[in-house]
């Protein structure tokens, strides 16, 4: 089995027996999973990916779906808080820990918005004979899309190869709210996806041009969060989680240089400065220096 799809299993089964390694810290957090930051904008966490929304009198957009487990209790969660319709779900990408609550989703309306990648990505990653069962996006985009709601503007941009080859970065320019979706692991070692498209550098160039165009009142809301630092934050984030990528490329690269064989790089726990990175979570530091070894050894 690849690594992603081992990635894939392991990520539900952690998250189902341990929901607070995407969850905000419990001071910060309501008991439904539920949490307002501004503008009528929140998130919501149980299970899987860290859910975005925006509650207007004209509709709720829903960025990213939960597990199925776990959408019912997302949709009645948003019931209460809101009796508008739904006006769309945008995926920030195909996993399914970010699309696996598109099914239930789809019962209040027809827009599923993500980038033209995504639709594809998804089918070539179901299990076999499990595509069919899947909901994918009825909207999609190549570079950029934006549309007003309420007071609100929606705008969702696409930087290239990162995580995944279709990761959607949403913004809600009114609020100045971003959500990354899994552009950033905060402080938690990352998913770098190369049976789906992902490219470490660009990845970490991705990072650096949206930390250029954010300020510091900018909330971000990152797809995965160790409990202790929270699925929110800010800017500066973003630099750690480049600074990870940008560490671990180069740690590959010279255990390359000096001979070293994959088995022998993946012996190291942990990188000097990303002590945090190394907790009780669905992925290590030997994932990671294995997927970027595929891809510098790749051809």
């Amino acid at each position: 089995m690849s690594s992603r799809r081992t990635f894939l299993r392991q990520c539900g089964l952690a998250l189902a027996a341990a929901p607070a390694l995407s969850s905000l810290p419990a001071w910060l957090s309501s008991a439904d999973g539920f949490t307002s930051l501004r503008g009528g904008i929140g998130t919501f966490t149980q299970r899987g990916g860290t859910i975005g929304w925006l509650a207007t009198d004209d509709g709720i957009p829903v960025v990213d779906t939960p597990s199925p487990q776990s959408a019912p209790d997302c949709w009645n969660g948003l019931r209460e808080r809101s009796d508008s319709p739904l006006a769309m779900v945008i995926n920030t990408h195909h996993h399914g820990d970010h699309v696996g609550g598109n099914g239930v989703f789809a019962r209040h309306t027809d827009r599923l918005v993500a980038h033209a990648n995504v639709p594809e990505l998804m089918r070539a990653g179901a299990e076999d004979g499990a595509a069919d069962e899947k909901t994918y996006p009825t909207e999609t985009f190549q570079d950029t899309w934006s549309e007003p709601l309420g007071d609100e503007t929606i705008t969702l941009r696409y930087r290239g190869p990162a995580h995944t080859g279709g990761d959607a970065i949403v913004v809600f320019e009114n609020a100045n709210i971003v959500h990354v979706g899994d552009l950033v692991f905060n402080r938690a070692y990352p998913f770098i996806d190369v049976g789906g498209g992902a490219d470490s550098q660009g990845w970490i160039d991705s990072l650096e041009t949206i930390h250029g165009a954010l300020d510091d009142d900018t909330i971000v809301i990152h797809g995965h969060g160790n409990p202790d630092f929270g699925v929110t934050g800010g800017r500066e984030d973003l630099l750690v989680m480049r600074d990870f990528l940008s560490a671990l490329n180069e740690y590959v690269t010279q255990q390359r240089q000096a001979g070293a064989s994959l088995d022998e790089m993946k012996q190291t726990k942990v990188l000097d400065g990303f002590e945090a990175f190394n907790f009780d979570w669905a992925l290590s530091l030997a994932d990671c220096i294995e997927a970027v070894y595929r891809e510098q050894t790749a051809g």
